[in-house]
């Protein structure tokens, strides 16, 4: 195409969109952090809230502080609830989730964001971390032109069947199977 991009026309009827991404597979976040990158390409703000994420550092951190103040992120977890090791009883598990279920709710109405990431909602819903009501709320009450996407595996199927898109990112093949460590800039 060489210097000339194409251009997309406005639609004509904006719709906010559900997006699902769920699975086993590696790539959810990192799906959900490129729709972060394209929303800001095209002037749009997002808020991102991690509801699980929080014990570890990853890179990605670094990455959306660049992006300020066009993204705002949130880090609300204590890492992933009763895995790797993880310390935390889950009745701190659900009560940062309750704040971050919370937080979320109150980003969705503040009308500053046009974009918001709930990264591993799924799971926080299937470990009882927050509860189906609560993310029937997020979906049902976001605004109309506002984008909402909810990351994590085995999610819900009325979460699916609310949504507008559901992707599943399925593992054909994962380098921790083979005794390979998280690599960063891939894995963190």
């Amino acid at each position: 195409m060489g210097d000339v991009a194409m251009q997309f026309l406005e639609p004509e009827h904006k719709v906010g969109l559900v997006v699902v991404i769920t699975g086993y597979g590696k790539g959810k976040t990192t799906s959900a952090l490129g729709m972060t990158l394209r929303a800001v390409g095209n002037g749009m703000k997002v808020c991102l809230i991690q509801f699980m994420k929080g014990d570890v550092h990853a890179g990605e951190y670094e990455g959306l502080k660049r992006l300020a103040p066009d993204v705002e992120h949130h880090v609300t977890g204590k890492g992933f609830c009763g895995i790797q090791g993880n310390p935390f009883p889950h009745s701190e598990h659900r009560s940062n989730a309750q704040d971050a279920v919370k937080l979320s709710k109150e980003k969705m109405l503040s009308g500053k964001f046009d974009v918001l990431i709930c990264d591993e909602i799924n799971n926080a819903l299937k470990l009882k971390l927050v509860d189906l009501p609560q993310v029937i709320d997020l979906i049902e009450n976001k605004p109309a032109e506002m984008h909402l996407v909810l990351t994590g595996r085995d999610a819900h199927p009325e979460v699916i069947a609310r949504a507008h898109t559901v992707s599943e990112v399925h593992e054909i093949k994962h380098a921790y199977r083979a005794g390979i460590e998280p690599q960063k800039g891939i894995d963190y």
